[in-house]
């Protein structure tokens, strides 16, 4: 069973894009805030925000992904088809490995080898309200047993989604993937299968059981949460979209895993390939162009100008 469950989860960006919309993880005073606001209407025929960085011979769109969507929705036109046409590369964040790729990396990553149970690690509380959610996804309540926390807490989060209609295989990247092979284009990963996972794996087991508790406690509001950010995205909400994405990375730790540091790393990919001419598309998480660390104020401490197509 696990085995087949790897390869529902072979979009390692959307690890990062799940942790990313999460809202903020309880905190000492017991409080849990809400994954999601009421839902915004998602358009007939969506317009999500897009930027483009220019000097004299170098253009580079930026362009903010939706890793997991339902199918059948409409964004790939007007502004956003025309400068994917003009591009001569398709820029994502890791190029999708195969399935059996997958595996060997998660094996080497995820299993935790200390050869603890995930639910030993968890509190008589915190173990009865897991087992109840995993009896809730209609899963064997040991199905994560061997993996670190990190795991469990994104897998489940995956599973309402796909419920409710979502695929790994409607997302943006994939969209725009597909249309660069019919094309011919060059595709470039800013990151490796290994790199991503280990944004996770790295992170403190406390901070980990810290998310796998959070979603524990809101996994049924989930599908909820992707719609409103779905909602944001396609009305090219920055303001909001920034807010609902990047509120659950308050741990400074988290925050600069995933979000900060890949923007500065970004950013600097960004001012080396503006050296070399030719038309790029960039397309990362939408969460990575929106906020105060964005992808493109780290590009204005660069000196690079980032402005908005407007359309």
């Amino acid at each position: 069973m696990i085995r087949r469950w790897f390869s529902k989860l072979s979009f390692l960006p959307l690890f990062l894009g799940l942790a990313a919309c999460q809202a903020e993880p309880p905190q000492s005073s017991g409080q849990t805030a809400p994954l999601a606001a009421e839902a915004l209407t998602i358009p007939d025929d969506p317009d999500p925000a897009l930027w483009v960085v220019k000097d004299e011979d170098t253009t580079i769109y930026l362009f903010g992904t939706i890793h997991i969507l339902k199918p059948g929705l409409s964004w790939f036109d007007e502004a956003v088809k025309d400068a994917f046409d003009e591009s001569e590369e398709l820029v994502v964040e890791m190029i999708q490995p195969e399935p059996a790729e997958m595996v060997r990396t998660v094996n080497d990553l995820a299993i935790d080898k200390t050869g603890i149970s995930l639910r030993d690690k968890l509190s008589a509380e915190e173990r009865a309200k897991y087992e109840a959610a995993m009896t809730s996804l209609n899963l064997p309540v040991d199905s994560f047993d061997p993996f670190e926390p990190w795991f469990a807490s994104v897998s489940m989060s995956l599973i309402p989604l796909m419920e409710s209609g979502y695929t790994t295989g409607s997302g943006v990247e994939d969209a725009l993937t597909s249309h660069a092979k019919a094309q011919n284009m060059k595709v470039v990963g800013l990151e490796t299968p290994e790199q991503q996972l280990g944004f996770f794996d790295n992170l403190p087991e406390d901070v980990q059981i810290r998310f796998l508790n959070f979603n524990v406690e809101t996994i049924s509001e989930m599908p909820a949460g992707m719609e409103n950010m779905i909602a944001h995205w396609s009305n090219a909400n920055i303001g909001a979209l920034a807010e609902l994405m990047n509120a659950g990375l308050e741990d400074k730790i988290v925050y600069d895993t995933l979000l900060s540091g890949r923007n500065a790393n970004w950013a600097k990919w960004v001012e080396d390939r503006m050296k070399e001419p030719g038309t790029v598309f960039m397309a990362v998480g939408a969460g990575h162009l929106a906020g105060q660390d964005s992808l493109q104020e780290q590009l204005k401490k660069r000196n690079i100008t980032v402005k908005r197509v407007k359309y």
